[in-house]
């Protein structure tokens, strides 16, 4: 199945200048490639611009085979035990919101408007970090640009999601900073961080609904 671009986003020049080269580098590559072909770009399938309220950036999908499908930090709902960040996110809410959600299908964020988007939407099974350079960062700075017309929530944990805050410069949007839910981080500022408490009292303020972050 060859990749096909998310019809709400095929106006990005991303999809004529970069992916014929990618896909191509993809097709030569031996190794398993994670997510399946059919879910690589499931994040962007699931929000179109125009329905999209908050944006999540990841790094790279989860590199166990069977735990990434397309959206960043998110997991299929039978995987157990969850990634320890995605664990940690969930820590993170309990103490902000008083629960969490009951599997790491974080799919019902998307139905809300939240792009749970990584920064490269492949990587080798057992390599993580083994698509970094392959030139997907190129279509998450079109998405912000894209996303950059109106007043959203931007939730960049850890310095290489904040790496890509330049393209953030529309006065009106709330962009919240700490670091990664990583385990090697987590304790340095991500605990107390309350993001989604924050952005639920941002997106409120605004007349929007809030996002139900827990399902309950």
């Amino acid at each position: 199945m060859p990749l096909t671009p998310p019809r709400a986003w095929t106006h990005l020049p991303f999809f004529t200048t970069d992916l014929p080269r990618i896909a191509a580098a993809l097709a030569e590559d031996s190794r398993d490639i994670l997510p399946p072909e059919s879910q690589v770009f499931a994040a962007l399938d699931a929000c179109p611009p125009d329905q999209t309220r908050v944006v999540i950036l990841g790094q790279d999908p989860y590199p166990t085979p069977g735990h990434a499908h397309g959206l960043a930090f998110s997991v299929a709902p039978d995987v157990r035990p969850l990634p320890r960040s995605l664990n940690n996110i969930f820590k993170e809410m309990q103490a902000d919101l008083g629960a969490s959600p009951a599997t790491g299908d974080l799919r019902d964020w998307a139905r809300q408007g939240v792009l749970l988007l990584n920064t490269a939407l492949t990587v080798p099974a057992g390599d993580a970090g083994g698509h970094a350079r392959l030139g997907w960062s190129a279509l998450t700075r079109q998405v912000l640009d894209a996303l950059n017309d109106t007043p959203r929530a931007f939730v960049l944990w850890g310095g290489h999601a904040q790496g890509f805050a330049p393209h953030l410069t529309h006065p009106g949007h709330l962009v919240l900073t700490s670091a990664h839910p990583s385990p090697l981080s987590a304790r340095r500022g991500f605990f107390g961080s309350r993001p989604f408490s924050r952005v639920n009292d941002w997106l409120k303020a605004k007349g929007q609904q809030p996002i139900d972050w827990t399902g309950a």
